[in-house]
């Protein structure tokens, strides 16, 4: 296996990998050392000099460069929210959708991007779902668009199977028939590298818990700034282009900012964006794409590994269509997720059985280490499943 970077030293700045095999960054990843760093930090400023609060709203916009360089976009078109449902329904709202419109969307896709669109429909908006094969392109949506289609919504990597889609060809379709486009790259930030002007995206959203190392409770948006008829769903004074100095609102002075802070709403989790930017520091450091290739090498252990145990894979193989970092083995998970409990070994249980997922401080030993725990019990409580 390649040394794309120094494992060993990046798995010291996670202590909990050290004491299990963590193999659920998909759900959470660990905490880590400049994460905590960074807590603490807020913390004790709190704590002893009551809040330099000019210095962490400097931060809040440092932070913000940060994000807009690893979505491959100008520090004007993000946004900070609560998390990915929260960025979502920011983008489903701000879309000018009316009664008959339509938006397409992938059946099983993750449900808190459907709702937000399905909220709509006391609107009158219809949402269509197209089946979820291994494959999902252009091709995938182009039967279901007619003259009412203003949309397309989708993942760009799925957390039950690790399905990558082709977001790019999905946006090239997006910009031929003039819909609007709205990536959720939760399952794959971070890991999974994101190009916002490439992709042709309207909206890009997600939370911060995964692959950017963040406790729960932050989230991100990106907004296309060409598409300035994009108006925020409600308002605060942080989201107009000229808050009132003297607190005092004025129904003649409500035009929304000319960036992405139209979509921001009252005060920021000021912690977990002093954290953030630990973490992409990190991340930066390593090099996204270093960290795609390690897990990819890892997935590629993993497989080869569970077809000499007879257990089948859920999901796609290739790596053109599988994302680096999530695995579902179809093993049931209300048989096994208890039993892999008891060895130390941290797994979700999925639709079609366990999912492993795994983050830039994994190893071989730990893909070797879930291999022997099933070889251990043995597959005969397993079951069959697709194999792409």
């Amino acid at each position: 296996m390649t040394q794309y970077y120094d494992v060993q030293a990046v798995r010291k700045l996670f202590p909990a990998v050290e004491k299990m095999t963590y193999l659920d960054s998909g759900f959470q990843t660990p905490m880590s050392k400049p994460v905590k760093d960074a807590l603490e930090t807020f913390i004790s400023e709190g704590y002893e000099t009551a809040g330099p609060k000019s210095v962490w709203i400097d931060r809040i916009e440092q932070t913000r460069a940060k994000v807009a360089g690893l979505f491959g976009a100008v520090v004007e078109e993000i946004a900070f929210t609560k998390n990915t449902s929260e960025a979502m329904n920011i983008a489903a709202n701000a879309l000018p959708l009316k009664a008959g419109d339509n938006v397409l969307m992938i059946h099983g896709d993750h449900p808190n991007n459907a709702y937000a669109f399905l909220n709509l429909k006391k609107k009158g908006v219809e949402i269509r779902f197209i089946p979820m094969p291994e494959v999902v392109n252009a091709d995938s949506f182009r039967p279901y668009i007619d003259a009412n289609t203003k949309a397309i919504s989708m993942s760009q990597v799925t957390f039950h199977a690790g399905h990558r889609f082709d977001i790019f060809g999905v946006g090239r379709l997006c910009k031929e028939k003039n819909l609007y486009y709205v990536l959720d790259i939760m399952q794959a930030v971070g890991v999974v590298p994101i190009d916002a002007k490439k992709v042709g995206a309207t909206f890009i959203g997600c939370g911060t818990h995964k692959g950017l190392l963040v406790p729960q409770g932050l989230g991100l948006l990106y907004w296309d700034r060409t598409r300035t008829e994009l108006e925020p769903a409600y308002l605060a004074a942080i989201s107009l282009a000229n808050p009132p100095a003297d607190f005092i609102a004025r129904p003649d002075d409500m035009a929304p900012a000319p960036t992405a802070g139209r979509f921001e709403l009252g005060n920021f989790n000021l912690p977990a964006i002093q954290a953030l930017g630990a973490a992409l520091d990190l991340i930066g450091e390593l090099g996204i794409e270093k960290i795609q290739a390690h897990c990819f090498d890892l997935g590629d252990r993993l497989i080869a590994g569970l077809d000499v145990l007879g257990v089948n894979l859920v999901g796609p193989r290739d790596r053109l269509n599988r994302a680096p970092h999530i695995y579902v083995a179809a093993l049931p998970a209300e048989e096994w997720i208890d039993y892999f409990a008891s060895k130390d070994v941290r797994v979700s249980p999925e639709r079609d059985g366990v999912r492993i997922s795994l983050g830039m401080f994994n190893t071989e030993a730990d893909i070797d280490r879930f291999l022997a725990v099933v070889k251990e019990r043995g597959t005969s409580t397993g079951r069959s499943s697709r194999a792409a």
